[in-house]
């Protein structure tokens, strides 16, 4: 069991590698396409930031999600490790295939199709918790509209060309969230705050100085930097903590641990460790379907998208909702496209994404049957 035990670490951080240069181009898609940061640049910077997350994402509400997403009884001993390593290798095989063809689907959902999938294969649909399950169908409609909702609101907001309306409008709302919304950390009401404050001040310079049209362009590029760090730290949360509940109930099935609560130090460092090298190796062909082809993006519009999707993923955080980052940011790009006019969307290339979506899950599952009953024959 032990052998087995530490193939399924193995592999789950070779699948948070996969996803982070699979996922690479929701964190630098914009930021690339906008020429604010080259390539390289673009991904060390959110590769850092991948990193940052461990010290931001500390309850760890997520990976238990997931970890709940299948019930304790049926993975434990070793035919409980062998349900966790075919979810994984359905995971690993799907997140391969999408990002061969430049397919944005969701890391997150191919790994909880797949876990779920063999946890049915080997006892039915009563090994699975519903309820989590639910919760994690109901973020894939969610996450995107929220998203682009957001994405709209905060568009509308950064256009506006009365200085004064615009400026009372984001101390209003960031005032109102900070006193009044029940944030689990301090960090994020303090996070929060200051990203507040650093759009006040930038605002505010560039109409001190004069809004010239270089002027204004220079500002929305530095101002992508910050959103876009904003973007990766929601991005290594949101992901990482998806196999640090996979790998954390590897452990209990192999007795090293009795609960989730006892787990160890090194699966959340090991796990953004991975999803931030995974990052640094990028992930070129999803960067140009997120970056051009579902509309084109300017510096103004990449922070509207990246702020958006950062607030989307850090309000799933504090639900202890597993959503995917991809769904989060193509809402939130098809948000500040449909703000010039909806023929800037190329809705074309939505529906296929959308299409991969809803397939990620069932298709993740029935690959997981497969391996379950292919490993199981060995060492069931």
């Amino acid at each position: 069991m032990a052998t087995i035990l530490i193939l399924i670490i193995f592999l789950a951080l070779v699948f948070d590698f996969i996803n982070g240069f699979h996922d690479a181009a929701n964190s630098i898609a914009t930021i690339v396409s906008t020429k604010v940061l080259t390539p390289f640049q673009a991904v060390i910077w959110a590769a850092f930031f991948n990193f940052v997350a461990f010290f931001v994402f500390s309850d760890h509400a997520v990976a238990n999600t997931v970890a709940k997403t299948v019930k304790p009884e049926i993975v434990s001993g070793s035919h409980g490790m062998v349900i966790i390593l075919s979810g994984l290798l359905a995971a690993i095989c799907w997140n391969l295939l999408t990002w061969w063809y430049g397919i944005p689907s969701s890391s997150s959902h191919t790994l909880i199709g797949g876990f779920a999938g063999a946890a049915i294969a080997a006892a039915g649909f009563s090994s699975i918790d519903s309820a989590m399950i639910m919760k994690t169908i109901i973020f894939i409609l969610l996450a995107p509209l929220i998203g682009m909702f957001i994405a709209i609101f905060i568009t509308l907001v950064t256009i506006q060309q009365k200085f004064w309306l615009k400026i009372s409008i984001i101390v209003v709302l960031v005032t109102a969230c900070v006193l009044f919304i029940p944030f689990k950390k301090e960090f994020e009401r303090w996070g929060l705050l200051a990203l507040g404050v650093i759009f006040v001040a930038a605002y505010s310079i560039n109409h001190l100085r004069g809004e010239t049209a270089a002027r204004t362009g220079n500002m929305f590029k530095k101002l992508q930097l910050v959103s876009s760090a904003a973007f990766s730290i929601g991005h290594g949360g949101a992901d990482a903590q998806k196999v640090m509940g996979i790998i954390t109930v590897a452990l209990i099935a192999g007795g090293q641990i009795n609960q989730f609560s006892e787990m160890p130090d090194w699966v959340p460092l090991a796990c953004y460790t991975a999803i931030g090298i995974g990052t640094l190796s990028g992930g070129w062909k999803i960067v140009k379907t997120m970056g051009t082809k579902i509309t084109k993006v300017t510096p103004l519009e990449g922070v509207c998208a990246e702020t958006a999707g950062a607030i989307t993923l850090f309000t799933a955080a504090n639900l202890g909702a597993p959503v995917s980052t991809t769904h989060t940011i193509s809402g939130a790009i098809m948000g500040v496209g449909a703000t010039k006019r909806l023929s800037a969307v190329r809705w074309g290339v939505t529906v296929s994404l959308i299409w991969a979506w809803i397939l990620t899950i069932p298709v993740s599952a029935l690959l997981a049957t497969l391996f379950y009953f292919i490993l199981n024959h060995f060492f069931g």
